[in-house]
């Protein structure tokens, strides 16, 4: 199975979560904070705070650690906590 990831393909196993899979693919960070533009990737892993942030198929905010990957998803990095039109 496989996702893309900006303009890249990864490679997923059933059941592997996003974040987990952008991790075996040598990613540590897909997202960017507000105010520094600090980069930020999986921290705690377990859904708790906030700082795997992605946007899945165009829907942002979504918890990398938490949300499983499904083949033919398209994965963008996130700035902040979302950007202006992007909210759910």
């Amino acid at each position: 199975m496989r996702f893309s990831f900006g303009d890249r393909e990864i490679e997923v196993e059933p059941g592997q979560s996003i974040g987990a899979a952008l991790i075996a693919a040598g990613y540590r960070s897909w997202r960017t904070t507000r105010g520094e533009g600090a980069p930020r990737g999986v921290f705690c892993g377990i859904g708790v705070c906030f700082d795997c942030l992605v946007v899945v198929n165009g829907r942002p905010n979504q918890r990398a650690c938490l949300t499983d990957a499904r083949p033919g998803d398209r994965i963008e990095p996130q700035e902040g906590a979302g950007r202006a039109g992007l909210a759910c």
